[in-house]
C-alpha cells in the first residue's frame, strides 16, 4: 500500500475495516522508511571510518591492492543481494560493504587532497551531494509524476556511464574524465528521487536493500562531484 494510492471506502462496517486496515499499512510503511533511513545513516558512518582509516593507515596497502579490495567490495554487494531475506547477516554484510566502500575510496581520497586546498574540495563536494541529495528527495516526495517508468532509461544510461568509465582507464582523458563525471552527477542526482519515490511507494522487501540504493546514490554522486571538482582545482 502506497502513501499516494488512497482509494476512497465505503461505509459501515466495511469502512471501518478498510481504514484500519490503510492505517496499519501506513504505519508499517513508515517504519520502513525510518528503518532505511536509519540504516543509510549508518552505511555513512561505516563509509567515513573505512576512509579515514584508509587514508591514515593503511593507503599504500590499498593503492598497491586496489583491485584485490574492489573485488572484495562486489563480492559482499553480491552477497548481500543473495542473503536480503535473513535480516541479522544482511546487516552485518551491509556495514562490511559500506566500510569495504570507505576503503575504496582510499586513493581518490588521498589524491585530492593532496592538491592545493584538498581537504576544501572534499568537504565542498560532500557538502554538495548532501544538498542535490535533500531537493531530490523533496522532489520525488512532492512531484506527481511516476518516475517507476524511468528505470529502463535510467539503467541504460548508467550501463553507458560504466562502459564510458572503464574505456578511458584506458584512454585517460581529462575531457572525457569530466564529461563522464557530469553525466554521472546528472545521473545518480536523478536516481537519488527514483529510489527515493520507490522506498515511499513501498516497492522494496527490505529497508537493507532500500538503504544499500539509497547509499550508492549518495556515493557515486559524491565520487563524481569529487572528480569534477578535483579536476577543475587542477586548472586553476
Amino acid at each position: 500500500m502506497s502513501l499516494y494510492d488512497r482509494k476512497p471506502m465505503g461505509n459501515g462496517y466495511n469502512n471501518y475495516a478498510e481504514q484500519s486496515t490503510l492505517l496499519q499499512s501506513d504505519a508499517a510503511l513508515i517504519s520502513f522508511v525510518k528503518q532505511t533511513y536509519q540504516l543509510f545513516a549508518g552505511s555513512l558512518l561505516a563509509a567515513t571510518v573505512g576512509a579515514y582509516i584508509g587514508i591514515s593507515a593503511f593507503g599504500d596497502l590499498i593503492s598497491q591492492y586496489y583491485i584485490g579490495f574492489v573485488i572484495l567490495e562486489f563480492a559482499l554487494l553480491g552477497g548481500l543481494i543473495f542473503i536480503k531475506s535473513k535480516p541479522s547477516i544482511s546487516l552485518i554484510l551491509l556495514f562490511a560493504f559500506t566500510f569495504m566502500t570507505g576503503l575504496t575510496l582510499t586513493p581518490i581520497l588521498s589524491r585530492i587532497l593532496g592538491l592545493p586546498g584538498g581537504a576544501a574540495i572534499v568537504a565542498q563536494a560532500f557538502l554538495l551531494t548532501t544538498a542535490i541529495f535533500g531537493v531530490m528527495s523533496i522532489f520525488a516526495l512532492r512531484t506527481k509524476k511516476d518516475l517507476a517508468s524511468m528505470g529502463k532509461m535510467l539503467f541504460i544510461a548508467l550501463i553507458v556511464v560504466v562502459a564510458g568509465s572503464l574505456i578511458n582507464l584506458f584512454l585517460g582523458s581529462p575531457i572525457l574524465q569530466v564529461a563522464l563525471a557530469g553525466a554521472g552527477a546528472i545521473l545518480f542526482s536523478i536516481f537519488i528521487a527514483y529510489d527515493t519515490q520507490n522506498i515511499v511507494r513501498g516497492l522494496y522487501n527490505s529497508p537493507v536493500m532500500a538503504a544499500v540504493s539509497l547509499y550508492l546514490d549518495f556515493l557515486n554522486l559524491f565520487i563524481s562531484l569529487l572528480q569534477i571538482l578535483g579536476i577543475f582545482s587542477t586548472k586553476e
